[in-house]
């Protein structure tokens, strides 16, 4: 038999999709599963929806392309007015990408070009967190710590110094959480001072941990520390807003939740929604001009702010907006959060369970000692399996730097009523149920 020429991670065979309506997706077995991962937690207003299909027909019988060294277009136009509004117009620049990972080394190259032209030119080393996930291209790779993706590739990428992920999970049985969370947000400063002020371009972090911490949220001292340290040593803080952005939280982006100054956000994911692959960065303009003026941004990606893929990211913020979508997304988080913690409680297997809006995660690991299991026994794997077979679709990683700490990402579309949320928490106990008889069998 001829194998499948495509290939991505593994050869394992999958269901074919075939249509997709709301929060669920029909294979061509006719078997419907619900879309508890948004896709890879993209799919902020679920599938076929009827205002992005009509915004994708307007838009293809106007104007499919047009190059942004040619031409301007009003979509995305349109589309960076929108997004400078959501953030009060702080951020008042946008530049227009593909990916995620796209949006990440643009924000870098930005900053770098930034302190070149200003005549910082020994500033080049950006500060990152362990664990963390930036984008799997090079660049962006080089501020990712989770260990399966980085090993490979080491060679090929500058290793940038990485500071403690600020977890809530596990911490020194002699701290307490606000400790804790003081003591990796010094380790911010600790490093701008090892590796020297004048060497430094920036700060990234996700405001939310997204799949390599499992929705890890910091404690609220966290980041108006990272600001501090950061503004004193001027030292430009950019967000990855990639997986936290457009309502997924319960605010519009992840740093709402804490009003951080932040200098440049990073957007993708939820702005295409899953109709089109869209992203962007949004910067205060004192670090774009300076760039402009001086030859302009050197840098740039074939599609970046094509008309089809701008009108598909407006039609997503009006509907969110007009359906009054990052409200839901925080009521309904707080509703299946609750339920979620509570239905945990009846296993020794699950350690911990937390999140913000409907980024949620559920880690496993032993309730009394927080030890995770060994690897050998999958458990994120093996969870998403059977919840997968019971028709429910979660999202598996691992918290410990992609080596251990198996955890499920529980991301619904922001569009999932209480009905649905109910439903996602019975199809959820099925899996438990069912897990709990394997684990216990070992």
């Amino acid at each position: 038999m001829k194998p499948n020429p495509i290939f991505y991670i593994t050869e394992e065979n999958k269901p074919m999709a075939e249509s997709a309506k709301g929060i669920y997706i029909t294979a061509d077995d006719g078997k419907s599963y619900m879309d508890a991962a948004s896709g890879a937690i993209v799919c902020q207003l679920g599938h076929s929806h009827p205002k992005l299909i009509e915004a994708i027909k307007n838009q293809v019988s106007e104007l499919q392309f047009s190059y942004r060294t040619q031409f301007e277009n009003q979509p995305a136009i349109d589309l960076a007015n929108s997004i400078v509004e959501r953030t009060n117009n702080i951020l008042d620049r946008v530049f227009f990408v593909s990916s995620g990972s796209e949006a990440v080394e643009s924000a870098m190259k930005l900053i770098r070009q930034y302190h070149f032209v200003n005549g910082d030119e020994t500033r080049s080393v950006f500060i990152s967190r362990i664990p963390s996930y930036h984008g799997s291209t090079l660049g962006a790779l080089a501020l990712t710590a989770y260990q399966p993706l980085n090993e490979p590739f080491s060679p090929l990428i500058q290793l940038y110094p990485k500071v403690k992920s600020p977890t809530q999970y596990r911490i020194p049985d002699e701290m307490t959480n606000e400790e804790y969370a003081l003591v990796c947000a010094n380790e911010i400063e600790d490093a701008i001072l090892e590796i020297g002020v004048k060497n430094v371009a920036g700060f990234v972090a996700e405001p939310i941990g997204g799949a390599s911490t499992g929705a890890e949220v910091p404690h609220d001292v966290y980041f108006p520390r990272v600001q501090k340290i950061c503004k004193q040593y001027n030292v430009p803080i950019i967000l990855d807003e990639v997986l936290t952005g457009i309502g997924r939280t319960g605010k519009m982006f992840g740093y709402n939740h804490w009003n951080i100054d932040t200098d440049v956000i990073c957007l993708a994911k939820g702005l295409g929604a899953g109709y089109y692959p869209i992203g962007a960065i949004a910067a205060k303009n004192k670090y774009v001009q300076p760039v402009l003026d001086n030859g302009g941004f050197m840098h740039g990606f074939t599609y970046a702010g094509n008309p089809f893929g701008c009108a598909v990211g407006r039609a997503v913020l009006e509907t969110i907006d007009e359906e009054k979508l990052v409200e839901n997304s925080k009521n309904q988080g707080e509703y299946l959060l609750q339920k979620i913690k509570a239905l945990a409680e009846n296993y020794q297997w699950i350690g911990d369970v937390r999140g913000r809006g409907l980024l949620m995660a559920v880690e496993f690991a032993d309730k009394d000692t927080k030890q995770p299991f060994p690897n050998s026994w999958q458990v994120g794997e093996a969870v998403t399996k059977v919840a997968f077979d019971l028709g429910l679709i979660v999202y598996p990683k691992k918290s410990l730097n992609g080596i251990a700490g198996d955890h499920v990402l529980v991301t619904p579309p922001l569009i999932i009523t209480r009905e649905e949320s109910d439903k996602l928490l019975n199809l959820l106990t099925q899996t438990f149920e069912s897990y709990n008889k394997i684990i216990k069998s070992r």
